[in-house]
């Protein structure tokens, strides 16, 4: 397996969070269904989110890119840490994990309560 580490934005508890990340090969294909589970840590039971293709949560932006979107309600209840998310596809039968694994931190903002 290999694993690749890049920085990229944290989620700031309270405030919407977007983040595209990008596969070296068609991942993502027109009409493909994905779902997310966020989580605290891997062997959580608790399900923090769940972000789909229907509800907003993963937007297929081409063939190699997906955006994650996590809205602020979701993300104010996060502790400050980390969450963990993978992506499955669920249009296939049966639903194919697409075999990667975020680790994202959470901060808390100094600006809140707006």
């Amino acid at each position: 397996m290999t694993v690749t580490v890049s920085d990229g934005p944290a989620i700031v508890a309270g405030y919407a969070y977007k983040l595209q990340i990008e596969t070296h090969v068609a991942t993502f294909p027109v009409g493909c269904s994905l779902t997310a589970q966020v989580r605290a840590k891997v062997s959580d039971s608790t399900v923090l989110a769940t972000l789909t293709t229907a509800n907003g949560g993963l937007t297929r932006i081409s063939d190699t890119i997906l955006e994650i979107t996590i809205p602020a309600p979701a993300t104010a209840a996060l502790q400050v840490g980390s969450v963990v998310l993978d992506v499955v596809r669920t249009d296939l039968e049966p639903d194919r994990h697409l075999n990667f694994h975020l680790e994202i931190p959470v901060i808390k903002p100094v600006t809140r309560g707006l």
